[in-house]
C-alpha cells in the first residue's frame, strides 16, 4: 500500500482480543511494506557496519605500503558509502510509508466503528478517550508498527557483525560476542517500571483531554453560571498531574538511555584494553585492532534501535489496548439484519411499553424520566444500543431489518442533535424523500432569525444556503441550533419521524408556531414527539403517558390534565407536596359537600 493509494478499500477485521494482538495484526497486514523496510534497513546497517573493516584494511595496507590494496579498500569504502546513502534514503521512505499507512488503517477502523455504533459509542466510551485514541494513540501505534522492521534489521546486523568479528579476529570477537547481548538486554529489568510510568502518564493525559473536551462543550453554560474558574482550576490540577507523570516517565527513560551509553562504553574500553595487550604481544596487527575498535564504535548506532523499540512498545501498548477496546465494541443487534431490505409501513408499536403510534397520526409521549424517554425513542428507531424487544413497524420487527432500511423507515432525532461545520447547504445534504423543500422545513422550524444570524456571520454569502455554520454550531444559541436540527429532520421527510424534546430550548411563542408548523408539515405522516410541553401536547392527535416503563393511559391533552394526576404532575411540574395538598383539598371539598347535603336532608 502506497500513501497515494489511501484510504484502504477495506481496512480489514482487526484482532481486538488484546493490545499486543492488535499490534501483531497491524504488522501482519503490512507484511509487504515491512519486508521492504527490512531489506533497505539491512543494506543501510550492513553498509555502515562494513566501514570499520574497510578502515582496518586501509590502515593495514598503509602499514604494509601496499598501494593496490589501499586502492581496493578505497573502492570498497565508496561502495559502502553508496549502500549507506541508498539504504538510508529508501529505509526512511519505507518507514514513513509504514507509519502513515498503519495510522490510516487504525483511523479508518475507528471511523467505521463510530459509524457502526452511532450513539452507542459515547455511551460506552468517554468522548475524551475516543479523541485520545483517534489522535495521539494512532501516532504511537504507527510508530511501533513502523519501528519493528528497523529494529529487526538492526538486530540482524548486530548478529552479522558479531559473527564477522569472530571469524576475523577470534580473540577480540569473543569479547564482543559476549558483551553485546549483555549491552542489548541490560535495559530489560528497567522496562516494566518504565512501561507502568508511561501507562500512568497516558491515563492521566486521557483524563485531562476528556476534561478539556467537556469544558469546551459546556463553555456557554459555564459562563452562564460563572463556573469558568472552577473548571479552569480542575484542568490546571489535571494538567499538573500529567506533567508530574511525564517527568517521572522521562526520568526512567533517561536512565535507560544512560545505560545504553554506559555499557557500550565499558565494552569498548574492554576491547581496546585487551586489544592493545594482544597487539603488544604481536598476536594481532594494528589494522585488526583498528577494525575491531571501529566495529564496536559503529555498533552503537544499530544498538540505539533496541532502546527505540522498547520505548515504542511501552508507549504503544496502552494505546493499542485502548484502540482494541473501542474497536471491540459491538451493537446489540446485527446491522445486516435477518430480513431482506424493505421499508415497511403501518403503525409503530413498542411491545416493551405498549406504546402505539397509529400510522399517519401525530402522537405525543409524556414520560417523567428523561433518560427512559431517550431509551424509548432510540428503541422506536430500531437497532438500539441496549438489547431488548424490538419495536414493530407494520408488524415488522425493525431490529430484523438491515440498518439502512430501518433508518430510512424511521428517523429518530435525539435531544442533543449535532450540527457539523460547513455551509447550510451541506447541513441539508442528507438522504431525503426529495418531496420536501428545504425552505418549507426551515419555515416550519421557525428558522428565519437563524438564517439572518448565519448570513451576518458570513459576509461572502448572498444566499442563506451558502452561509457557514461553525463547529457544532457554537456561534448559534441553543434554541437556534435546535431549530436548525429540527428543520433538517423535517427536510428528510421520513415515513415515521421520532423527535425527543425538539423545542426544549425555545421560548413559548416560537414553540407555539413550531407546533403548528410541525402538525401542518407532517400531516398524513406518522410523527412521535417525546415532550412535556403543553403547547405541543395540545396539537397532538393522541397523547400517551409512560409511567415506570409502560403506557398507563392514552387520550388527548386537555382530558388527561383534568383526569390523570400523574400526567398533570409531569406537564405542570407539580411537586409531590403540591399534588398531595391538591388531593387533600379535593377531599375536603367533597366532605364539605357531603355535610351540606346531610344538613339539607
Amino acid at each position: 500500500m502506497r500513501i497515494q493509494d489511501l484510504p484502504y478499500p477495506d481496512p480489514g477485521v482487526p484482532d481486538t482480543r488484546s493490545g499486543p494482538r492488535f499490534l501483531w495484526w497491524l504488522w501482519r497486514n503490512q507484511l509487504g511494506g515491512q519486508l521492504k523496510a527490512l531489506a533497505w534497513g539491512l543494506l543501510h546497517f550492513v553498509s555502515v557496519s562494513a566501514l570499520p573493516f574497510c578502515v582496518g584494511l586501509a590502515v593495514q595496507a598503509a602499514v604494509d605500503r601496499s598501494g593496490r590494496r589501499l586502492a581496493l579498500t578505497g573502492g570498497l569504502m565508496l561502495l559502502c558509502g553508496v549502500g549507506i546513502a541508498l539504504g538510508d534514503t529508501f529505509l526512511h521512505r519505507a518507514a514513513i510509508t509504514n507509519w502513515i499507512t498503519a495510522a490510516a488503517r487504525v483511523q479508518q477502523l475507528l471511523a467505521r466503528k463510530a459509524a457502526h455504533l452511532g450513539s452507542a459509542l459515547t455511551r460506552r466510551v468517554a468522548a475524551g478517550e475516543v479523541v485520545a485514541v483517534s489522535t495521539g494513540d494512532v501516532e504511537k501505534i504507527g510508530w511501533f508498527v513502523e519501528s519493528v522492521s528497523r529494529f529487526t534489521a538492526a538486530a540482524l546486523t548486530v548478529v552479522v557483525v558479531c559473527v564477522g568479528l569472530l571469524v576475523y579476529q577470534p580473540a577480540l570477537g569473543v569479547i564482543v560476542a559476549v558483551g553485546l547481548p549483555v549491552v542489548a538486554l541490560a535495559v530489560l529489568p528497567l522496562l516494566p517500571r518504565a512501561t507502568r510510568r508511561a501507562d500512568d502518564q497516558r491515563e492521566k493525559a486521557g483524563r485531562a483531554t476528556e476534561l478539556a473536551s467537556d469544558t469546551v462543550a459546556g463553555l456557554r453554560v459555564l459562563r452562564g453560571i460563572g463556573g469558568e474558574e472552577l473548571f479552569l482550576d480542575r484542568y490546571r490540577r489535571a494538567s499538573q498531574d500529567v506533567r508530574h507523570a511525564a517527568v517521572r516517565s522521562a526520568r526512567m527513560w533517561s536512565l535507560i538511555s544512560a545505560v545504553q551509553v554506559l555499557l557500550p562504553g565499558l565494552l569498548l574500553i574492554a576491547v581496546v584494553w585487551h586489544g592493545i595487550d594482544l597487539a603488544r604481544q604481536g598476536r594481532i596487527t594494528v589494522g585488526e585492532l583498528v577494525t575491531v575498535y571501529s566495529a564496536v564504535m559503529v555498533l552503537n548506532y544499530p544498538l540505539r534501535h533496541f532502546e527505540e523499540i522498547a520505548m515504542a512498545y511501552s508507549f504503544s501498548r496502552p494505546s493499542a489496548k485502548r484502540a482494541a477496546r473501542v474497536l471491540a465494541l459491538e451493537r446489540s443487534t446485527a446491522t445486516d439484519g435477518l430480513r431482506e431490505a424493505e421499508v415497511p409501513g403501518g403503525d409503530l408499536y413498542d411491545p416493551a411499553t405498549g406504546l402505539l403510534a397509529p400510522a399517519g397520526r401525530f402522537t405525543a409521549v409524556v414520560c417523567g424520566d428523561p433518560d427512559a424517554a431517550g431509551r424509548l425513542a432510540e428503541r422506536l428507531g430500531g437497532h438500539p444500543a441496549e438489547p431488548g424487544r424490538s419495536a414493530l413497524l407494520g408488524g415488522v420487527p425493525l431490529d430484523e431489518l438491515p440498518l439502512d432500511s430501518a433508518r430510512t423507515a424511521v428517523l429518530v432525532q435525539d435531544k442533543d442533535p449535532v450540527l457539523l461545520s460547513g455551509t447550510l447547504r451541506d447541513l441539508f445534504d442528507v438522504p431525503a424523500s426529495g418531496t420536501m423543500p428545504a425552505a418549507d422545513a426551515l419555515a416550519a422550524a421557525q428558522c428565519a432569525d437563524v438564517l439572518d444570524a448565519l448570513v451576518q456571520g458570513s459576509l461572502d454569502a448572498a444566499d442563506p444556503m451558502d452561509a457557514r455554520i461553525t463547529e457544532r454550531g457554537r456561534s448559534l444559541s441553543g434554541g437556534q441550533r435546535q431549530r436548525l436540527a429540527l428543520a433538517r429532520s423535517l427536510f428528510t421527510d421520513p415515513e415515521v419521524l421520532v423527535l425527543d424534546e425538539p423545542t426544549s430550548a425555545v421560548d413559548s411563542h416560537t414553540e407555539a408556531r413550531i407546533a403548528d408548523g410541525l402538525r401542518r408539515l407532517r400531516s398524513g405522516r406518522t410523527t412521535v414527539v417525546f415532550t412535556s410541553s403543553p403547547l405541543l401536547l395540545d396539537r397532538a392527535d393522541r397523547v400517551a403517558l409512560v409511567h415506570e416503563g409502560e403506557v398507563v393511559t392514552v387520550g388527548v391533552h386537555r382530558e388527561l390534565v383534568d383526569s390523570e394526576p400523574r400526567y398533570r404532575a409531569v406537564v405542570t411540574r407539580e411537586t409531590d407536596e403540591e399534588l398531595s395538598a391538591a388531593d387533600e383539598g379535593i377531599l375536603l371539598d367533597a366532605l364539605q359537600e357531603l355535610e351540606e347535603i346531610e344538613e339539607s336532608a
